[in-house]
């Protein structure tokens, strides 16, 4: 069975499960995108990664890396291999003392643990094919999805003239580091997407 390596696009609210994200990864070397929808935990646990926030008290993939660190366990590669009824599964590829494990796990958890270990993520060619998007029909679907009620006030802010993006960014900031502080991950994640949505407009150098 191939393999294809796949990075993670980001992470967005899937409007169709209350509390669930969707983990949007891309084929490195191609133009389709796979969606997998996650739990809010796991979805926290890979964007407080991501963007290199370090929680006050570890998450438990963080303590995974810690004991993985201690017992000299190397993590070689997440390999997202079956789907069935709408369902993927994963395996996480470990080595130790030069013997290789394949342990069961959901994808939200091996990705969340991948990207503490810096280790590659793949997929199966046949599950690429299956639930894979070609990148003109995500266009296509973004295009035609309605903006949900929750983001009509992000929308607004970022529809506001470039001139206020500093400061908008500096209190999106200012407010992300409070929710990290009381430990509100839900609320974490979604200021950090904010933050992201507006830096792509253009606020930050090498965007149009």
């Amino acid at each position: 069975m191939n393999k294809l390596q796949v990075d993670i696009l980001g992470l967005s609210t899937s409007p169709h499960t209350n509390g669930a994200y969707a983990l949007i990864l891309y084929e490195v070397e191609g133009k389709r995108k796979l969606p997998i929808i996650i739990g809010g935990f796991e979805a926290q646990a890979i964007a407080l990664k991501l963007e290199n926030i370090k929680p006050p008290r570890p998450f438990t993939h963080d303590l995974f890396k810690q004991i993985a660190d201690a017992f000299t366990l190397q993590v070689n590669e997440v390999y997202i291999d079956e789907l069935h009824h709408e369902t993927f599964y994963a395996k996480v590829i470990c080595e130790m003392n030069g013997e290789v494990h394949e342990i069961d796990a959901r994808p939200s958890d091996a990705i969340a643990i991948a990207v503490r270990f810096n280790a590659p993520i793949f997929v199966s060619e046949e599950i690429m094919n299956e639930a894979g998007i070609v990148e003109e029909q995500a266009k296509e679907e973004e295009e035609e999805s309605p903006v949900e009620e929750e983001d009509a006030e992000t929308v607004e802010k970022l529809e506001a003239p470039v001139e206020s993006d500093e400061s908008l960014v500096d209190e999106l900031s200012r407010r992300l580091d409070e929710a990290i502080n009381r430990e509100d991950y839900e609320e974490a994640a979604r200021l950090r997407d904010e933050l992201s949505r507006l830096r792509g407009r253009g606020g930050e150098p090498g965007h149009p």
